[in-house]
């Protein structure tokens, strides 16, 4: 198939590229610079530079692809999160970036549109189990997914199939927010807002890679992407604790979370979610169960990275 890919430079994209790639696919790939494009098309994927505020534009680097994927984000550093306008790009992507490269895949006839979604916008569940009928209870900071999601919902009709998929809260070896939570922890600060038994549902970048891929061969609709195993608040905590060997901080006290705002109450919030439908849809299963288990061996990269920096 000819598949055309936005946000393929990101943590998961550039991590779908290669599994396309080895899959057989002709690949399209959007690049924001002459570097990136130049790194694509080494590998064997075909590099174009175009907006996706472009409507005309992404019509024509459109035309021709059976599968669009839709992987583009501007999430800010967890130093900006609370900033005033940290998410403004963000929210543009989902609102106006998702619907017009829907209308391009439409107008290229192409029969699939796989659209990045979040999954932790689920409300607080306590320890239940939450899956797709769960009612989605947005924050303000967060409002633009449900339009991202109804942007490829739009895509579906006749022979074309919108897949939606629910990312849980990435990590990995290059992850920023991993980064940053490791500095928090390291200072006896903890990086999680909540109650220390409130779940907390995550999914490595190379497990998210390989939900997206899956999805080619998904029916029309939305899937949750998550580990098999989400742990509580403390749980996570623990693990980047003992992986850097210092002692588990305390959580974040309530007064401090209400501080945060709606990023803070969504962040405290307990989801407990469920993989079920994209592995029986599929058979798609993550190859690390839970962050027991992944952020470890994620904290030794990082740090192994830091020392060999710091030799050079």
């Amino acid at each position: 198939m000819r598949i055309f890919i936005a946000g393929a430079t990101g943590v998961v994209g550039r991590r779908v590229v290669p599994a396309l790639l080895d899959a057989g696919h002709g690949v399209t790939a959007v690049a924001r610079t002459a570097d990136q494009r130049a790194r694509l098309e080494a590998r064997g994927a075909q590099g174009v530079t175009v907006s996706l505020f472009d409507p005309d534009a992404l019509a024509r680097v459109v035309r021709g692809h059976d599968v669009v994927i839709n992987l583009a984000t501007h999430i800010p550093p967890m130093s900006r999160l609370f900033l005033p306008g940290a998410w403004r790009e963000n929210d543009r992507l989902r609102r106006d970036g998702a619907a017009n490269l829907v209308g391009a895949a439409i107008a290229a006839r192409a029969g699939r549109f796989i659209q990045e979604s979040f999954a932790p916008i689920y409300p607080d569940r306590g320890a239940q189990w939450v899956d797709e009928s769960t009612p989605l209870s947005p924050v303000r900071y967060n409002r633009s997914v449900a339009d991202a999601e109804a942007s490829a919902m739009r895509f579906t009709s006749g022979d074309r199939a919108g897949v939606v998929l629910r990312f849980a809260g990435f990590y990995g070896p290059d992850a920023e927010q991993l980064v940053d939570m490791m500095r928090y922890v390291r200072k006896g600060r903890s990086p999680l807002p909540g109650a220390e038994d409130a779940y907390i549902s995550s999914v490595s970048h190379d497990d998210a890679a390989t939900a997206v891929v899956a999805a080619l061969d998904a029916p029309a609709g939305v899937y949750n992407v998550t580990d098999d195993e989400p742990v509580t608040h403390r749980a996570y905590v623990g693990a980047i604790a003992c992986a850097l060997g210092v002692p588990v901080p305390a959580l974040l006290p309530r007064w401090v979370t209400l501080l945060m705002g709606s990023l803070g109450e969504m962040a405290s919030r307990s989801e407990r979610i469920s993989n079920r439908r994209l592995r029986e849809a599929t058979g798609w299963a993550p190859a690390v169960a839970s962050v027991r288990d992944g952020i470890p061996p994620c904290v030794d990269a990082i740090e192994e990275g830091r020392a060999r920096d710091a030799a050079a």
